[in-house]
């Protein structure tokens, strides 16, 4: 669901929007057989698993690692841990799984973030350093373009695999 045009916290419309986003995402895997989940249709060779893997790792490395400091274990767990790394699966990574995981950490997120200032810069020692720490607001920012990005990445490998199109 849309966020409505009322909400004036600037925390509370990301968080809404991130869980609609969320939604999208599922809702486009949803549906796929498994082999188009694990197939890629793009040249650049990537596919919906490794998608919806990749934005589970993508927010915790922002909110976990980066906004609380918090030291997590294979942070590019995504891609092998390599930051530069191809999105990769392991063998139990499961639609159901990773979409578990997707919402625990949209529910991380909302613990974290609700009712913060926006303005509060991310203390150093997980992610950032001494000198690159960014707001909470660029920060939730960053992960919701992500999100909207990724969804749309979505939306045409959905329509590449069986033709389904819309939210």
């Amino acid at each position: 669901m849309k966020p409505g045009q009322e909400v004036a916290d600037t925390i509370e419309l990301h968080l809404q929007y991130l869980d609609r986003y969320r939604g999208i995402v599922e809702n486009k895997l949803t549906g796929l057989s498994e082999t188009e989940l694990r197939t890629s249709r793009m040249p650049s060779g990537w596919s919906p698993l490794e998608l919806l893997k990749h934005l589970v790792f993508m927010e915790r490395r922002w909110l976990r690692w980066g906004f609380t400091a918090e030291q997590v274990e294979h942070p590019w767990g995504d891609s092998g841990d390599d930051p530069d790394g191809r999105w990769e699966l392991a063998s139990g990574d499961t639609l159901e799984s990773l979409l578990a995981q997707l919402h625990a950490g949209g529910e991380y997120t909302r613990q974290v973030v609700a009712g913060a200032d926006p303005a509060t810069v991310a203390p150093a020692g997980g992610r950032f350093g001494t000198d690159d720490r960014p707001t909470l607001n660029w920060i939730l920012f960053h992960v919701l373009q992500e999100y909207a990005r990724h969804a749309g990445h979505l939306d045409v490998a959905r329509e590449l695999a069986d033709g389904v199109t819309g939210e």
